[in-house]
């Protein structure tokens, strides 16, 4: 149960929710063109958090497979 609201799921028909951060299209052109460059924008960051946890985590292996003595 916590795992699909965690997702942003549903229960009763596994639709995704509605979630507060995201915004509803927009007709207008160039409010859809501002939501779009915000959106980017967002998932550049994330994904720049992302590669620094990806890499700081790859550091760490290695150094933890290299203090064992089997």
């Amino acid at each position: 149960m916590r795992d699909r609201e965690r997702r942003g799921v549903t229960a009763a028909g596994a639709k995704p929710a509605v979630q507060p951060g995201v915004a509803v299209p927009s007709d207008d052109p160039d409010e859809r063109i501002r939501q779009l460059e915000a959106r980017v924008a967002e998932l550049e960051t994330s994904e720049r958090k992302l590669a620094t946890e990806r890499d700081i985590l790859r550091k760490a292996a290695k150094y933890f497979a290299g203090e064992t003595n089997w």
